[in-house]
């Protein structure tokens, strides 16, 4: 029998590189928050999916009153987040039970196709941890920050570091896991190194596996990726 399937979309964050008045995920992207076409991708690639928002505690009656009057009909938990994604995630987490299959997603990756999420779904069946990953294309080089006299940095080499681009991937969401080792993963002490789940989950002991992801499957961060994101979807 297969598991319930749950979506933790994570949307806590201030948005402070867009550069906007409101958070990025709030944005609008033709007439729709940029919040909402993620969402409402996963739920057309996987009918019956139960959905987790969780958002700025200074957000969350906002957004349930943009859904009440725009009549968004996608049934969700919205979550107060924490004081970093690490903690937001906890929090959404603590809605999702044992024995489900849980998505964890950026909220503001809405370019992601229904056929990676519906491919990803079945392979987490089978394991306990699923991450996607796009190859890296472009040179690598090992740069650092350095002050220079007068003010300002200058970015110079660091020595014995030469990044081989045939070994080296980006990491993507959704980060799907078993949600009862997940949520076991997040019980552990908060540490600055994790930035992902996929993070997480490894330093609790989880085998992780790798599929494909998508190049569109961008996330919104900056006026660029706005720009980009409006372009494909024809804002």
């Amino acid at each position: 029998m297969e598991s319930k399937k749950y979506l933790l979309l994570t949307a806590g964050g201030s948005g402070s590189r867009m550069g906007t008045p409101v958070p990025k995920q709030f944005l609008e992207i033709g007439r729709k928050p940029i919040l909402l076409r993620t969402m409402e991708k996963f739920v057309a690639a996987v009918p019956g999916i139960r959905v987790v928002t969780v958002l700025p505690r200074e957000h969350v009656q906002s957004w349930k009153e943009y859904c009440f009057r725009h009549e968004v009909l996608i049934p969700q938990s919205v979550v107060e987040g924490g004081i970093s994604r690490f903690h937001s995630v906890r929090n959404g987490l603590a809605k999702v039970p044992d024995g489900a299959v849980v998505a964890i997603h950026d909220g503001v990756r809405p370019l992601i196709s229904g056929d990676l999420i519906k491919r990803m779904f079945d392979l987490a069946e089978n394991v306990p941890a699923l991450i996607p990953v796009v190859p890296s294309v472009d040179t690598l080089r090992a740069l650092e920050k350095r002050p220079v006299p007068g003010g300002g940095d200058s970015l110079v080499p660091v020595d014995g570091i030469k990044p081989d681009r045939s070994l080296l991937y980006r990491v993507q969401t959704p980060q799907i896991f078993h949600s009862a080792l997940i949520k076991k993963a997040y019980g552990q002490p908060y540490d600055m190194s994790f930035t992902d789940d996929a993070s997480v989950a490894e330093r609790y002991g989880i085998p992780l596996s790798f599929t494909e992801g998508e190049s569109l499957n961008i996330k919104i961060t900056t006026p660029d990726d706005l720009a980009l994101a409006r372009a494909v979807i024809g804002d």
